[in-house]
């Protein structure tokens, strides 16, 4: 018998823009969906930078880990794009305020372009069990 896919979704994180969930619990693992920083109340593009940027990436990320039942201490994979390899070590420096050791794997891209013209996105793997 196959393993269902559980759709996760929570207002405590935007809303998927597109045909995709914010998350999918398949047996002991969750997919997260990449996320932006919008504000998920009001829908808007977090102002103040790269810092900013990225902490509300994390805060998107981490209701849709609670969501699952989860935390940033399950993560075991991170993808983070960058419209701008520039901001690796501003976005490096919040990133590891979200996650203790051991860290998750990671893999970091520059991205020609990213939804709305965001300068961050992150998507995560997380182990449930």
């Amino acid at each position: 018998m196959a393993t269902p896919l559980v759709e996760i979704s929570t207002s405590e994180a935007p809303a998927a823009i597109g045909p995709y969930s914010q998350a999918i619990k398949v047996g002991d693992f969750l997919y997260c969906s990449g996320q932006i920083p919008l504000d998920p109340t009001t829908g808007t593009i977090t102002e103040g930078g790269i810092t900013a940027q990225t902490h509300q990436v994390l805060q998107n990320l981490g209701a849709v880990l609670r969501a699952a039942g989860a935390s940033y201490d399950r993560v075991v994979k991170t993808t983070v794009y960058l419209a701008d390899m520039g901001d690796f070590a501003e976005v490096n420096e919040v990133y590891a305020g979200y996650f203790s050791a051991p860290a998750p794997a990671r893999a970091t891209i520059q991205a020609a372009a990213l939804p709305k013209n965001v300068r961050v996105e992150i998507d995560v793997v997380a182990y449930l069990k």
